[in-house]
């Protein structure tokens, strides 16, 4: 036992992410304005990285929404901090692009309870990851990436290995470089953000890289698929009263149309947005809009074409 956790503190001395930094070792004693100060700074070094890194997202971005577009889904799996930063992405995709729940799916070890309290040894398996993965049949349209600061995490791993084994497209997101995470996926994307402020914590900089760069993925893949007009959501679903507004204000922006012709055209259009922007914008009924966007896949813009 002693041998083996000396063989993996071994192994996190190498990584950039655990690297103890001497200059803060009397962080304790600032003042708090100070301590923030310098948190600050630390944390506005992170876009830069994510920026060194926009041709690899980008590529795998467009293999990602290549697949989508063939129904595949976009599985996001990781432990820990890592693990809650893809669910919380997986979950935000419903209400933003009403996309169906098991199109984007975020797995973190030890499951859902694991959001919120650690699950024992829950990261160090790799069988889990497969076992996890092997209860949603991956097909070869299917995206898993796998996400890990350290790169090395047996879960994040593991997975990208297994759903590549299985046809899968697969992306390792880390931030240490020449990363096992990395080397196992069709796609690395290693964001280098250095050292913490608390030796290790990498729920700090590399939480927030791992964040921008989710952020990335979802987005840009649902704008590829259509699910916005420009900059526009107007496949969000309205699902509470502050959604039923923005909706309003969406079809508003989308078109000039006044107050009662939005009002009317939503009624018509069951409440679907990007169905009542398409009448009012090409002077047709539900029934129309909707056949025409059938037809073009659900792209607004092509079908307004």
């Amino acid at each position: 036992m002693t041998s083996a956790y000396g063989e993996l503190r071994a192994q996190l001395a190498q990584l950039t992410t655990e690297a103890f930094r001497p200059e803060l070792a009397d962080i304790d004693r600032l003042a708090t304005a100070e301590i923030a100060r310098i948190m600050n700074g630390e944390d506005a070094s992170v876009p830069a990285a994510v920026a060194a890194r926009l041709p690899q997202i980008a590529a795998a971005i467009d293999a990602t929404a290549e697949r989508m577009a063939r129904g595949g889904r976009l599985v996001y799996a990781g432990a820990g901090t890592a693990g809650r930063l893809g669910v919380l992405d997986a979950s935000e995709c419903p209400p933003t692009f009403a996309t169906d729940p098991s199109r984007v799916v975020g797995l973190i070890a030890g499951g859902p309870s694991a959001m919120l309290q650690a699950v024992e040894g829950a990261e160090d398996s790799r069988e889990l990851a497969a076992a996890d993965l092997d209860a949603l049949v991956l097909d070869a349209d299917d995206t898993v990436v796998g996400i890990s600061a350290s790169g090395r995490t047996p879960y994040a791993v593991g997975a990208v290995e297994h759903a590549r084994a299985l046809g899968a497209l697969t992306i390792g997101l880390s931030c240490n470089a020449d990363s096992p995470l990395a080397a196992a996926a069709d796609h690395g994307i290693e964001v280098v953000v250095g050292p913490e402020l608390l030796t290790g914590s990498t729920r700090l900089k590399a939480g927030t890289a791992q964040k921008l760069v989710l952020n990335m993925i979802s987005t840009i893949t649902m704008i590829r698929l259509g699910k916005t007009y420009g900059n526009l959501m107007v496949d969000v679903r309205a699902s509470n009263e502050k959604l039923r507004a923005r909706s309003r204000r969406i079809v508003s922006l989308a078109t000039g149309a006044g107050d009662d012709h939005i009002e009317s055209a939503l009624t018509a259009a069951d409440g679907e947005v990007k169905t009542a922007i398409l009448m009012l914008l090409a002077d047709v009924d539900a029934a129309t809009a909707t056949r025409r966007l059938e037809r073009a896949d659900g792209h607004l813009r092509a079908a307004l074409g």
